[in-house]
């Protein structure tokens, strides 16, 4: 029987664990080689093969048209915080950025160190509990890509409609990547960390549109260039041969499963009830997020005290459901729901919450 726990952290995430166990079964002795494949040579027969059959998943599960070409590049979304403006802005030209929390901000703070960055929506007012309507966005002229972040992973919100603007738009995607379809003819540049529903730590998968490719500024380091890092096919470098492989692996289950369609049926049951069960408890739990920008990947929530709160937690680790503490700067309580989190596990969560309220409430 597995030993297993429930494991809702933002990150590293649960994996399948179908995944893992083919990887282990692999681990030792790759194919009959006689070694690990991250032991060998990442210009060698076994690793070019994962690599490619990694790129070709990552294409048919993302639904990416054939104007985009993907990239796997170290550093996860961090990096690309600057790759992003050190590409795409040159003299002359803006970006805005919607300031919609933790991750938003961070952006924003790095690619002003790069380019003429303006803030198209603030929703600090808000205490970043809510995304925009459509109608809150301000382009401004000489705009060369709006920057959205489609899912705060420590304030709990999501945009669940995307924004329509007259400009394209380049979104960090971190921690909804794959559990939804992406608007691809509104985008330039689609990013986000692996760690959260696609993998191990250690790389972000950059879908960019290759047209832009033959734009982008030369006047930079060469791992930094898209350009190049297309041109190399992501082999610039030595790259991160383990998050590569296990990436394969996931995508792999996840068109298995039934693709994006699937992952977002599952999603959308998964916070369902995880909401009712807070909704339900008068107040027992709360959560801070406007209602319409509830977040279907990390569920943020509240009990009436702190010390009620790490009861909570400590009692809840007891039960084998782990990784519920709140982002250190916010407090609380946070449900990491990630495309390979069972539904079962949820449902472990919710049956421990309704109990909890139970006996302390």
């Amino acid at each position: 029987m597995s030993s297993r726990k429930h494991n809702f952290s933002a990150g590293p995430c649960t994996l399948p664990l179908t995944v893992l166990e083919e990887a282990q079964a692999e681990f030792v002795d790759y194919q009959g080689a006689g070694m690990s494949l991250i032991e060998m040579s990442h210009r060698g027969k076994h690793f070019d093969a994962v690599a490619n059959e990694a790129m070709a998943l990552a294409m048919e599960v993302s639904g990416a048209p054939d104007d985009f070409t993907v990239l796997f590049l170290q550093g996860g979304a961090i990096l690309q915080f600057s790759m992003v403006p050190m590409n795409l802005l040159k003299p002359g030209l803006r970006a805005g950025y919607l300031n919609t929390g933790t991750w938003a901000k961070g952006a924003i703070t790095d690619a002003r160190e790069y380019g003429d960055v303006y803030v198209a929506w603030d929703g600090e007012a808000d205490n970043y509990a809510r995304m925009p309507a459509g109608g809150e966005i301000g382009i401004e002229d000489g705009t060369r890509y709006l920057h959205v972040t489609s899912n705060e992973t420590i304030g709990g919100i999501q945009l669940r409609e995307w924004p329509t603007v007259d400009v394209p738009m380049v979104a960090d995607m971190s921690s909804d990547y794959l559990s939804r379809p992406i608007p691809w003819d509104r985008l330039d540049l689609v990013y986000g960390g692996v760690q959260k529903n696609l993998g191990p730590a250690g790389m972000a998968v950059v879908f960019v549109r290759k047209s832009i490719l033959e734009e982008t500024n030369r006047d930079i380091g060469r791992y930094l260039r898209y350009d190049i890092q297309a041109s190399k096919q992501s082999m610039f470098n030595t790259p991160p041969v383990f998050t590569i492989y296990m990436l394969g692996k996931v995508l792999r289950w996840m068109r298995d499963e039934g693709g994006i369609p699937e992952m977002e049926a599952r999603a959308a049951a998964k916070a369902a009830l995880l909401y009712d069960t807070i909704d339900q408890s008068g107040d027992f739990y709360r959560c801070p997020v406007d209602v319409a920008s509830r977040s279907h990947m990390n569920v943020v929530f509240r009990l009436p005290s702190e010390d009620l709160e790490a009861q909570f937690l400590g009692e809840a680790a007891g039960a084998d459901l782990l990784n519920l503490e709140g982002h250190r700067n916010v407090g609380g309580c946070r449900a990491s729901i990630y495309n390979a989190l069972p539904h079962e596990s949820v449902a472990a969560l919710t049956d421990f919450m309704r109990s909890f309220q139970a006996d302390n409430g």
